[in-house]
């Protein structure tokens, strides 16, 4: 199955309005033009995919293999580049993708890297519920029983630690606009990641 997809930062959300006067709370992707730095295909690389890069960086910041691998491309060092597999269509290296690949109505998934909220306790983190906060119950906000340890934890006891942070796609959502001119797409509801994120856009793989 081809797909198409490009890279952009998640401007933050905001709302508009259809034709019938109905509310729809969207998701600004700000995508400038991405620049195809490489073509894999099957017969050299054992799969089809475009490699893209997004946001320039100043040449200071990249080392040689950097540069030199860009400088196929004539175009400045990227500070993110990702790989889209079985894009539909001909792409050669230097070509530039826009947001005008997408249309209103398609459907797109979005793969981001949530909020991170550093170490947090199981109930923020796992939901769990708290004990009595009287003062004769002495548990209150613990993790609770570890169960029959000998020696070691069952894996996949819920324990306090890192939340957030993880890279996650929501799939499915719907494009309501797109604006060529300011490089934005504007997406139903809400995408994984904080303001300013890199966020992946690609044809969804449940579209009907």
């Amino acid at each position: 199955m081809t797909t198409k997809g490009i890279l952009g930062r998640k401007v933050g959300m905001t709302q508009v309005f259809t034709e019938n006067g109905e509310l729809i709370p969207v998701t600004v992707i700000e995508a400038t033009p991405n620049v195809v730095l490489q073509v894999k295909t099957l017969e050299n690389d054992g799969y089809n995919a475009v490699q893209l890069g997004y946001q320039d960086k100043r040449a200071v910041l990249s080392n040689k293999p950097e540069q030199g691998h860009v400088a196929k491309a004539n175009t400045a060092p990227k500070r993110y580049i990702r790989e889209i597999r079985d894009a539909e269509g001909e792409f050669n290296v230097g070509d530039e993708v826009k947001v005008d690949i997408f249309a209103a109505g398609e459907a797109v998934d979005v793969t981001g890297i949530t909020k991170g909220h550093g170490y947090q306790g199981n109930i923020k983190k796992d939901g769990q519920s708290r004990g009595p906060m009287a003062h004769g119950s002495r548990y209150h906000r613990r993790p609770g029983s570890l169960g029959a340890i000998i020696n070691r934890v069952f894996k996949g006891k819920k324990l306090p630690g890192r939340m957030g942070n993880h890279k996650r796609t929501v799939q499915n959502l719907q494009v309501v606009r797109v604006d060529v001119e300011n490089n934005v797409i504007l997406v139903k509801g809400n995408v994984p990641g904080a303001n300013k994120s890199l966020v992946t856009v690609k044809y969804s793989v449940k579209a009907k």
